[in-house]
């Protein structure tokens, strides 16, 4: 049995409670707070046997083998690195810090002491996340593309004493916004947890009266792909959120290449129905025997704390993950100060704008070889890709899906014109009873369709890296004869 001690309980700790009751692994063995009257009060509600008044008390009770921490986020690292030195397994209430420099030094007190530490972010174990998650793994809705994160705070919800609101407004008067920094990290949280690691940001921070950091509006990239997120933060001050927690909610749209996803609630309970619900080339689909309360989400994240230091599963987030996100909440606040985008690499480095402007110019001359507009806009630079035309046609050819073209017959003609060093092809496609076979040399006579494009352009297509479409409109690719026959080509190999 692992002995927890909770150190900080305020409103939130409520929601870390029910993550180790009747939990056969660990329980909470001591509570601290301050406040002496809510240590005992919460002691005697949990069934706790201890509790004190003084964090470093519990850390020498060498009974405690690990600790929660929901402490204010400028109290995490003495804190971190008090627990570490104890010897105690850490989680620490989002977000990590309130610097990156901060963060590297818990996770250097971590390794130092052999103890894992984990980030806890309830939004990363939400079951409505989890198996839209699955959904995209699966390839429900194709290749993914886009994310969007929608926000709204309002009025009611659920009571929160003064002093847990009298932290956060000290944050905030220190430039770590309530809404953007603090519930923030959820959102970038989820970013990350469905498409990766990010790129590089751009935001509009506002406030309203001077106080409250929204409206906001969010954008970002993700590494190496054409991925991109977007999220709207917006507070409705006459409106009544219906919620069991805080009085806000979020809801998100994920777009991929053949199909969307829609969260449809997170904290709140605006929108009503299934939890999650999908449109896709099959239709619509609708998922309504799926947890959707938000606090699931904090009993997935204590159970993980504990396998995680059993050795049965991997912390998330992870302390590094968790300092990954804290580059990317920051990095949104700095964007909107400097006005300007802001790439996450450049916050570790000593002179950021040179990094970033060195960075811009390297891109652009990658994606922009050519000095002229129009060939940056139309041409190609293809050619690279033509040696492995051949051979990426056989591996379409191995990918033909016989059930989406049941009862096709027909004869395709491929002619691959000469592309710098590698020669001209020609091939037929042969379809009949859910079979096809391949003779080179040569189009068929009897093809009731031909395909013309260079061997690089094809091959691009082929690998992804151009638009089949784009391809006919720039008439890089040409067809002759019965081109309705594409569209079953297009369904048979994905193309």
């Amino acid at each position: 049995m692992i002995n927890v001690g909770i150190v900080g309980l305020g409103r939130i700790a409520d929601l870390h409670f029910p993550g180790y009751e009747k939990n056969k692994d660990a329980r909470i063995y001591a509570v601290c707070d301050i406040d002496e009257a809510t240590a005992l009060s919460r002691q005697q509600e949990l069934g706790a046997e201890k509790h004190y008044t003084n964090y470093h008390d519990l850390l020498n009770d060498k009974n405690v083998d690990a600790v929660e921490i929901l402490l204010p986020h400028k109290f995490h690292e003495e804190s971190v690195i008090a627990a570490a030195k104890a010897g105690k397994h850490i989680a620490i209430q989002k977000p990590m810090s309130i610097s990156l420099e901060s963060a590297q030094r818990m996770i250097n007190a971590a390794k130092e002491h052999n103890v894992i530490l984990k980030v806890t972010d309830n939004y990363c174990f939400y079951p409505p996340f989890l198996f839209a998650k699955k959904l995209i793994e699966e390839g429900e809705i194709g290749e993914p593309i886009n994310i969007r994160i929608s926000f709204v705070s309002g009025t009611g919800g659920w009571k929160i004493p003064a002093n847990s609101w009298e932290w956060r407004v000290k944050e905030n008067a220190e430039g770590r916004g309530f809404q953007t920094f603090d519930h923030g990290h959820h959102l970038w949280a989820t970013a990350w947890f469905f498409f990766g690691e990010v790129e590089r940001v751009l935001s509009w921070i506002d406030n309203t009266d001077g106080f409250l950091d929204c409206p906001s509006v969010m954008m970002w990239k993700y590494k190496n792909s054409s991925k991109y997120g977007t999220c709207e933060f917006v507070h409705a001050s006459e409106l009544i959120i219906p919620s069991k927690y805080y009085a806000n909610d979020e809801w998100l749209q994920i777009t991929g290449s053949k199909g969307v996803i829609f969260i449809n609630r997170c904290t709140g309970l605006i929108h009503q129905g299934p939890a999650v619900s999908m449109f896709n080339n099959n239709g619509w689909h609708y998922y309504d025997d799926i947890k959707s309360d938000w606090g699931e989400g904090f009993i997935g994240a204590a159970h993980n704390f504990i396998a995680a230091i059993k050795g049965e599963e991997k912390p998330m987030l992870s302390a590094e993950q968790g300092m990954e996100i804290l580059k990317f909440n920051l990095a949104l606040s700095k964007s909107s100060r400097e006005r300007r985008e802001v790439y996450l690499d450049e916050m570790t480095k000593s002179n950021p704008e040179t990094f970033t402007k060195k960075t811009i110019r390297k891109e652009l001359k990658e994606k922009y070889p050519s000095k002229s507009i129009f060939s940056s806009l139309f041409g190609d630079n293809t050619s690279k890709y033509a040696p492995q035309a051949k051979d990426l046609t056989y591996k379409m050819v191995e990918g033909f899906n016989a059930d989406a073209v049941k009862d096709w017959k027909s004869i395709i003609g491929l002619h691959l014109t000469g592309d710098g060093n590698t020669k001209e092809i020609k091939m037929g496609f042969f379809i009949e009873n859910g079979n096809i076979r391949i003779e080179e040399g040569s189009i068929p006579k009897e093809a009731v369709m031909t395909i013309k494009a260079s061997c690089g352009i094809w091959a691009a297509i082929l690998l992804k890296k151009k638009k089949l479409e784009m391809a006919f409109i720039q008439g890089k690719i040409k067809i002759e004869g019965k081109a309705e026959e594409g569209l079953k080509l297009r369904s048979a190999f994905g193309i």
